[in-house]
């Protein structure tokens, strides 16, 4: 029977609860356990597929095609273990869920409500497809206190009881703050978090303490006394300078130890944690430094492309140089400041995205990296526009645009009617906008020769989706004639996957997210060959 982890969070969020668990799962693995990470979100959406990263950040997507909260992109790159559409529950699922039972009549006239029936389904959804794990660690979204997580808080409580406390461990993560000006640590936040959490029948475990500096022992003894758990199981995490420092700091804080105490086990095997060490010491001591331009709508907001930001540091290890991201909003970039703006430039991301705004910086941007031999790499919509600015500029297309944003021009990029998946035809439509697009995990065939089969170095590539709109196979031949390659195909040579540059040292887009596969121990092989190009380029 598995074992199972709650984690939650006080005070404020953006704590790390994500990171935290994520770390955790990797040292319980490395102790010779098999671990799952789930996510249960608090908000009333069904997923995070139609709100903006502003909102949300970014929506991570899984192989099997679920758009999932941008924690599970943590999970996937720590633990190494590929998330599922049974990995993220959200409020909108459950609801929508017991609503749709409730009018078949599967309750039998009962009168439906929050307990037993919403709780009953978010204990559901915690124990499914989860059997043959050792540990299952659910991070509960949002703060205790918020209205919106209390039925989720109140699952969690029940399930421990339902399948012994023995078998259930709560940790919480809060915030410890330093003031500046009386130059203090304080703990009060916390013990009254966790006042909180107790309050709803929940007595954490383990405390996980998130401070900017070390906790003094009172301090750690204070928290103990207060909050009732004992001094070895208030675990402090002082600010890391890069996150992948993490599970170093909570192997040194014996996190992983602790919880295997808890549950009565021993240490299968001794904890590798040289792989972390040798990354961050190349992340945080390597001299050689480049600057890489990432153009997108959505730049003010960090998470919003926060794999991405992840591959290309990951692209720098593999190539022993550190990456300076260089934001620059596509909505405010002018045609005569590109110059300007791109000076001290050596690569070019063009990002996913949805929408008009923004279009005109972005392939202005795309026409000075074309021209100016500068490495490129644009990624789903970024390589949409960059099929948009070849048309209009190269092939005199000037009405070449989009069906997405303009229905009157020529549509180089249209909607797809149709596609297949595992030997079955999927319907496009843009009537709903929620979980109807191209999503998860598909096949496409390399041409010989190419850029990009050399990049791979096979034959067939399988890398994950999130569109509905695509390149119209139709323009292949004119687009080829004058030097841009399709050079990645879907297996039915109907869905432009891949396109690449003849005459230029690195250009190439993706139709996927090629940012959802990479790893800090395992880069993916494109984010490595494009930050190779971008180092050698003057």
């Amino acid at each position: 029977m598995a074992r199972y982890i709650f984690v939650t969070g006080g005070v404020v969020s953006s704590l790390g609860k994500g990171l935290s668990s994520a770390s955790l799962a990797y040292l319980l693995q490395s102790r010779g356990y098999k671990v799952r990470l789930r996510k249960l979100d608090p908000y009333l959406n069904v997923d995070p597929g139609t709100m903006s990263p502003f909102q949300h950040g970014e929506v991570f997507v899984t192989d099997d095609g679920a758009e999932t909260d941008l924690d599970l992109g943590h999970y996937e790159r720590f633990s190494g273990v590929l998330a599922k559409k049974s990995d993220n529950i959200t409020t909108g699922k459950i609801y929508n869920d017991v609503l749709r039972k409730e009018r078949k009549g599967k309750y039998l006239g009962k009168t439906v409500q929050v307990i037993p029936h919403i709780t009953d389904r978010i204990k559901e959804f915690i124990k499914n497809d989860s059997s043959k794990e050792d540990f299952v660690i659910c991070e509960i979204g949002g703060i205790v206190g918020d209205i919106e997580s209390l039925p989720f808080v109140e699952a969690i409580r029940q399930f421990a009881n339902d399948i012994g406390k023995k078998n259930v461990l709560f940790i919480h993560l809060t915030l410890v703050p330093y003031l500046k000006s009386s130059d203090e640590i304080k703990t009060k936040p916390t013990q009254h978090s966790v006042k909180e959490l107790r309050s709803i029948g929940i007595q954490p475990d383990i405390i996980i303490c998130r401070t900017e500096r070390p906790i003094p022992l009172e301090h750690r003894k204070k928290i103990s006394l207060f909050c009732n758990v004992h001094i070895k199981n208030v675990i402090e995490t002082v600010d890391v300078k890069t996150i992948y420092e993490a599970p170093i700091s909570f192997s040194k804080e014996k996190l992983d130890l602790q919880v295997l105490n808890y549950f009565n086990l021993r240490s299968k095997k001794v904890v590798n944690l040289n792989p972390w060490k040798r990354i961050t010491k190349i992340i945080l001591k390597t001299k050689k430094q480049i600057n890489i331009a990432i153009i997108g709508k959505y730049v003010e907001l960090k998470d919003a492309y926060k794999s991405i930001d992840e591959a290309l540091t990951h692209g720098g290890i593999e190539n022993k140089v550190k990456i300076n991201l260089v934001r620059i909003d596509s909505e405010k970039l002018k045609k005569n400041e590109i110059k300007s703006k791109l000076k001290g430039i050596s690569g070019i991301l063009i990002p996913g995205g949805f929408g008009k705004r923004g279009t005109d910086g972005k392939i202005e941007a795309i026409k000075y990296a074309r021209k100016n031999k500068i490495p490129f790499l644009g990624i789903c919509y970024g390589m949409q526009m960059a099929i948009i600015e070849f048309a209009r500029n190269v092939l005199n297309l000037k009405k070449a645009t989009s069906t997405e944003f303009n229905k009157n021009g020529l549509p180089v990029i249209g909607l797809i009617n149709e596609w297949n998946k595992d030997g079955k035809v999927i319907k496009g439509t843009d009537k709903e906008l929620g979980g109807t697009m191209r999503l998860g995990s598909y096949e496409a065939k390399l041409k010989e020769n190419s850029m990009i089969k050399k990049i791979y170095g096979k034959k067939m590539i399988e890398e994950r989706h999130r569109h509905r709109y695509e390149v119209n196979i139709n323009f292949r031949d004119r687009f080829e004639k004058k030097g841009m390659i399709f050079s990645g195909l879907s297996p039915d040579d109907i869905l432009p996957e891949i396109i690449e540059l003849k005459n230029h040292p690195w250009f190439i887009g993706v139709q996927f997210h090629p940012e959802f596969k990479s790893r800090p121990l395992s880069p993916h092989p494109l984010f490595s060959s494009f930050i190779k190009a971008s180092k050698n380029y003057k």
